[in-house]
């Protein structure tokens, strides 16, 4: 991006071309927000002439120089301006949220403003107010999440799809397309979906595939598999199964010939691709085959 963008764009002069450019960038959802705020400010009422004619009477009267004011008159105005700006940045920088993401085949850990721990799994999203956090303990979730909670107040986890609630805990929350799951490892969770609480204590899961509530066995161990480098499914969709392996090794998957409605029921190991591929494709009787980064999955008769 040109370094003279911003300055045409604000004063209107950029091409059709250049603009479609500027609004790619990553900067550009920035501005436009600062700009809408900026818009929505008004300066203190402040009257550049009656200041002027009272500093002429007060100083300005008894001196022997004539001088010119205009440009003080200029500065003035520019300063309104300014202070407008500011302000706007102000407001809106301190309006905005803490945000941490992580991409394919990475994970995280993040610590709350309260020492709670937030473990993010591959290609997920959590955002939060570090701001308004003393007063509302709210994380809002994109993909998988493990939570360290620290007693305190109410802390929720917001998602499209369902909202979780604790005050002191340990769960693990997955968000994903038309797949959502909520485990407790320690103490009680809430779970609103579709306006209906379900209480999960330690040792239960909330699962929900399509829009319907699935039935559920105990989870295993003090925390999510992932976080030992394992992906674990319990009657799973084959479908989202061969998502998590895209995420946890960042291939691209495709299948031929093969039904990803099956229900797949076992684990993969997060850190071998060859050894993922064979604990999906055995028990599912499905082959494979590896091209760079290209996964595919066929039917065994199927002709290649």
């Amino acid at each position: 991006m040109q370094e003279n963008y911003l300055a045409k764009w604000l004063s209107g002069e950029l091409s059709e071309a250049e603009l479609a450019e500027f609004k790619k960038s990553e900067e550009y959802a920035s501005y436009q927000k600062l700009l809408e705020v900026s818009k929505t400010l008004e300066a203190p009422n402040f009257d550049a002439d009656e200041a002027f004619q009272r500093l002429k009477t007060e100083r300005i009267g008894n001196s022997p120089k004539v001088i010119t004011l205009n440009p003080f008159k200029k500065f003035l105005r520019v300063a309104a301006v300014i202070a407008v700006l500011l302000a706007g940045s102000y407001f809106y920088v301190s309006s905005l949220n803490e945000t941490y993401s992580t991409q394919l085949a990475e994970r995280t850990e993040v610590t709350l403003p309260d020492n709670s721990e937030i473990f993010l799994n591959a290609e997920s999203q959590i955002s939060f107010s570090k701001k308004k956090w003393d007063q509302k303990r709210d994380v809002t979730l994109k993909g998988e999440a493990f939570f360290r909670v620290a007693k305190g107040k109410k802390f929720t986890v917001s998602t499209d799809q369902g909202t979780v609630a604790v005050l002191g805990t340990q769960f693990n929350v997955e968000n994903r397309d038309n797949f959502f799951e909520v485990t407790c490892f320690e103490g009680l969770v809430s779970v609103t979906f579709k306006g209906k609480e379900t209480k999960l204590p330690a040792g239960t899961s909330f699962v929900v595939i399509d829009g319907v509530i699935q039935p559920t066995n105990k989870p295993e161990g003090a925390h999510p598999a992932w976080m030992n480098n394992e992906s674990s499914f319990d009657r799973i969709p084959l479908k989202y199964v061969l998502a998590e392996l895209e995420r946890q090794f960042n291939v691209s998957v495709k299948t031929k010939d093969v039904n990803t409605e099956l229900i797949f029921t076992g684990s993969f190991d997060n850190t071998n691709l060859e050894m993922a591929l064979k604990s999906i494709s055995t028990p599912s009787h499905i082959k494979y085959t590896v091209e760079d980064d290209n996964v595919l999955f066929y039917a065994g008769n199927t002709p290649q």
